[in-house]
């Protein structure tokens, strides 16, 4: 899939979508995490540079907002690869290591299986080459992506 092709269904889901806390544009104390791009056929990655509200205790980023960012990534994987809007249905967290609350960290989802109404998902968070966070998800088709025929 090209580029071009990723950035109409980005746009199509965040214009439908505006004030979510994950992706949207308009929210104000959300992460705002934009800029997906491609990895292969099976992946999508950001980058995502926390706001300084969202520590834990000093330097080190709160392990809800990666959850959270993690479960977005993943939630983005499955609408920019099997074209498809998802709930969380199960987040299996790892963390690994305290990630910095001022530096930028990469996010990756990537779509491991299809069956059905349900896909399982997988990703990590990185900074410097580094795994900070790892998550397994499973997620339930809700519809079609918005501005389709499957749309809700």
């Amino acid at each position: 899939m090209h580029q071009s092709e990723f950035a109409a269904k980005i746009d199509r889901v965040k214009s439908a979508y505006d004030l979510c806390f994950g992706c949207g544009r308009s929210n104000p104390i959300g992460l705002q995490l934009d800029g997906f791009e491609p990895v292969g056929n099976d992946a999508v990655t950001t980058v995502f540079t926390p706001r300084s509200g969202y520590r834990g205790f000093a330097g080190v980023l709160h392990g809800g907002i990666i959850a959270a960012a993690l479960d977005e990534t993943l939630a983005w994987a499955a609408m920019l690869l099997a074209d498809v809007m998802v709930l969380t249905a199960k987040l299996d967290l790892r963390y690994r290591a305290p990630a910095p609350s001022d530096r930028e960290l990469r996010v990756t989802g990537r779509l491991v299986e299809r069956r059905g109404r349900r896909l399982v998902l997988e990703g990590e968070v990185t900074a410097d080459g580094a795994i900070l966070a790892e998550a397994s998800g499973l997620f339930l088709v809700s519809g079609g992506l918005p501005g389709s025929d499957g749309e809700r």
